[in-house]
């Protein structure tokens, strides 16, 4: 996905700054394990198994900083308001379609991929939550300041990660009922589409124009791609295949044709080439314009809510748009 960052937070300086801080307030800085049992404070425990390795969390963490949407999403998701999370830019909001309230007192700790150390600390957070493709390099760190569990990596695999968060917050009763109400909610989806014999004869795509990049046909291996696949439609061969995207020029638009597109844009429309694209004759010839069935969707929504709560309410957009349209 491409991201603008408006600013870079040197890491480097950032741990040194931390260790600084851990050595005045007599923190064993020789240790290399996660800091679960400081953090704890003698509460019980359990052990989450993550991508690095076994962590030892507290059975019921009550400050939780996330530093991912998706780690966000689980959280809001399971009733729990974290205490400190990342944006994707500066000043940016947590979220625009989780709801406010459940936001409210969260604290900035920097950009994804880019974590404030410090800001984490101050927040005296008992459970970090991550992923390795995010921050990797800031793990032995973020291990030092409390009990940090990464998944592997964002996007296709949320709902794993959804088990694993669920895990570490020491939610997976509450995680059960998240997920059976989501599967529910597919099924009903698909049901209204024809049952899935005829939803598979269906070729549904995503078109995402991106201000400062090219045109993205996306791929089976992303958060979108995902949902497709729980749903059972069909895919154009073009973007029936593994990996994140198929990047085309406006020219090339003509590969973006199915009987369904839901398509978004990242930055402005006119400098993404959404503008011109969808106002030319490439655009107009594809079978699902030709047909009414091409929704402008909430990019924010549908890159951005990687989690239970953001593919419910993807699954309602598509209700919503494709459902409505197909009964015309």
């Amino acid at each position: 996905m491409s991201r603008t960052f408006t600013r870079r937070i040197s890491v480097a300086a950032a741990a040194t700054a931390f260790a600084l801080s851990l050595s005045a307030c007599g923190g064993d800085s020789e240790s290399d394990e996660p800091a679960a049992e400081a953090s704890a404070g003698g509460a019980s425990t359990h052990t989450v198994t993550t991508v690095m390795g076994d962590v030892k969390v507290q059975d019921v963490p009550k400050r939780v900083v996330v530093l991912d949407t998706d780690a966000l999403d689980s959280a809001v998701t399971l009733g729990i308001t974290p205490v400190g999370a990342t944006t994707v830019v500066d000043d940016a909001p947590f979220s625009t379609y989780l709801p406010a309230d459940k936001l409210k007192g969260i604290k900035p700790v920097g950009l994804i991929a880019e974590p404030n150390l410090e800001a984490i600390a101050a927040l005296k957070p008992d459970l970090i939550l991550s992923s390795k493709v995010r921050d990797e390099k800031s793990y032995a760190s973020l291990s030092k300041i409390a009990p940090t569990v990464f998944s592997d990596t964002t996007g296709p695999t949320w709902r794993k990660n959804f088990d694993l968060h669920a895990d570490a917050l020491g939610r997976k009763n509450e995680a059960a009922k998240v997920v059976a109400d989501y599967d529910a909610h597919v099924k009903r989806l698909t049901d209204a589409m024809g049952g899935a014999a005829e939803a598979q004869k269906t070729k549904v795509g995503f078109v995402r124009f991106v201000e400062g990049a090219d045109t993205r046909l996306y791929l089976n291996d992303t958060f979108v791609g995902s949902i497709f696949k729980d749903l059972q439609v069909g895919r154009p061969a073009n973007q029936d295949t593994t990996g994140f995207s198929l990047d085309i020029s406006p020219e090339q638009i003509d590969k973006a044709n199915a009987d369904v597109i839901f398509y978004s844009t990242y930055g402005d429309a006119k400098k993404s080439k959404e503008t011109d694209t969808t106002g030319g004759p490439l655009w107009k010839n594809l079978d699902a314009v030709k047909k009414g069935m091409s929704f402008k969707v909430d990019d924010n929504l549908w890159m951005l809510g990687i989690g239970y709560t953001g593919a419910g309410q993807v699954l309602d957009a598509m209700e919503k748009d494709y459902v409505s349209a197909a009964r015309r």
